[in-house]
């Protein structure tokens, strides 16, 4: 039972630090250089490591995601529709 219960935890580390990895690397290659955000985005995901990956996925990513898919869903009712 022991094991068991030592090798759930190692599993939970070891999806927390890939799931911190991917939100950084996702920071750096999609948000925008224009401004300062990228830098405070990363420098708030490293230091604060699942919290700060956590706030960046629901506060930037997700947003970024859904918007993107809109984008697409209206492309292809576009593309899709039927014309009189």
């Amino acid at each position: 039972m022991e094991i068991a219960l030592t090798i759930a935890f190692l599993l939970m580390i070891l999806a927390g630090t890939v799931f911190w990895i991917a939100m950084l690397i996702d920071c750096a290659k999609n948000e925008p250089s224009t401004s300062s955000d990228k830098i405070v985005w990363i420098v708030v995901i490293v230091f604060t490591h699942i919290l700060g990956a956590l706030v960046y996925y629901f506060a930037q990513r997700r947003p970024r995601r859904f918007a993107a898919h809109r984008a697409n869903l209206e492309r292809w009712r576009m593309a899709n529709a039927i014309r009189p």
